[in-house]
């Protein structure tokens, strides 16, 4: 999808369709963070605490669990 970008004062916008905002499970109200690598804009839902404590328990467990796999992979 080809979109354009708009002017607003100093700034510029990019809006964005309601189809978009539903296929990415957005609404209007919520947060968004924007980060760049310098060549890519990625537009990503805030997460909550919550969502973000889960993902590192995950993580942990994880780490745990595999780390002799991990350990061999890295050589």
């Amino acid at each position: 999808m080809v979109k354009n970008l708009t002017r607003t004062g100093n700034s510029v916008a990019l809006v964005l369709d309601r189809q978009l905002l539903e296929a990415a499970n957005l609404d209007p109200d919520d947060q968004v963070e924007v980060s760049t690598n310098g060549r890519v804009i990625v537009i990503a839902p805030v997460r909550s605490k919550r969502e973000t404590d889960k993902f590192k328990r995950g993580q942990e467990l994880m780490l745990a669990k595999f780390a002799g796999a991990f350990q061999r992979l890295a050589k």
